[in-house]
């Protein structure tokens, strides 16, 4: 089957995918790798760590596909104020996008004021530019309550999106988490599934559940009804 039928199969599914390399060892030529793949299909967005945003801008030139980058990765565990800088240069690099994650533990503490705070400074940093956020809030770290006391904490804000999971601590995206943070933050805020997400099947799931946006390093086996094996 031709890359094209393949893409043709599963209508639209390939403009959900933020087509995603976020290993640490990843070297230049799999960042171009990816691009190349993500032109090819049509994904929405390749997600990359910051120090790949000027790479990927210049290979997306032309391709309509945005560029991607996280803040805070994977841990969580920066000042806010360092979290802001890093989504401002972020931006001037290129990206369009930015993926953050929360203080962790201020979820668990039931601190929704620190949450708030955090989330606050990033998304002015990345709005100035332009750029859209989208806050992860770990959810295989957090109770039900929690999940929800995050989710309420990106809507106060000014976060574009909630987002499942950095997929590097612990379990990934599920349908009944997607869910719960989509009843959360209702019907104008994106929800981002990742994590985990291999398949047409896991993907059409966590649509099926509320999901506008799969984060995923198997988008091509997703497009073309394979199974992929990354645990992103």
């Amino acid at each position: 089957m031709s890359h094209e039928a393949a893409a043709e199969g599963t209508p639209g599914i390939a403009s959900y995918i933020d087509h995603t390399l976020l290993k640490p060892e990843a070297s230049e030529a799999e960042i171009l790798k990816v691009c190349a793949e993500a032109a090819e299909y049509h994904f929405k967005s390749v997600c990359v760590n910051p120090v790949w945003v000027k790479t990927v801008k210049t290979a997306l030139k032309g391709s309509g596909v945005l560029t991607c980058s996280v803040v805070g990765f994977p841990l969580g565990a920066t000042p806010s104020d360092v979290k802001a800088f890093e989504a401002r240069g972020a931006v001037l690099d290129g990206a369009e996008e930015v993926d953050m994650v929360i203080n962790i533990a201020a979820a668990r503490a039931n601190d929704k004021g620190s949450l708030v705070d955090d989330i606050a400074a990033v998304a002015e940093a990345v709005h100035e530019g332009g750029a859209i956020l989208k806050v992860i809030i770990e959810t295989a770290m957090l109770s039900d309550e929690q999940k929800v006391l995050a989710c309420e904490a990106a809507v106060a804000a000014g976060a574009d999106f909630v987002k499942t999971s950095t997929g590097f601590n612990g379990g990934g995206a599920t349908a009944a988490d997607v869910a719960l943070m989509r009843r959360t933050v209702g019907p104008d805020l994106g929800v981002k599934a990742s994590g985990g997400v291999r398949s047409l099947a896991d993907a059409q799931a966590m649509i099926a559940a509320g999901a506008t946006r799969i984060g995923a390093s198997s988008g091509i086996a997703i497009v073309t009804g394979e199974q992929g094996s990354s645990a992103y």
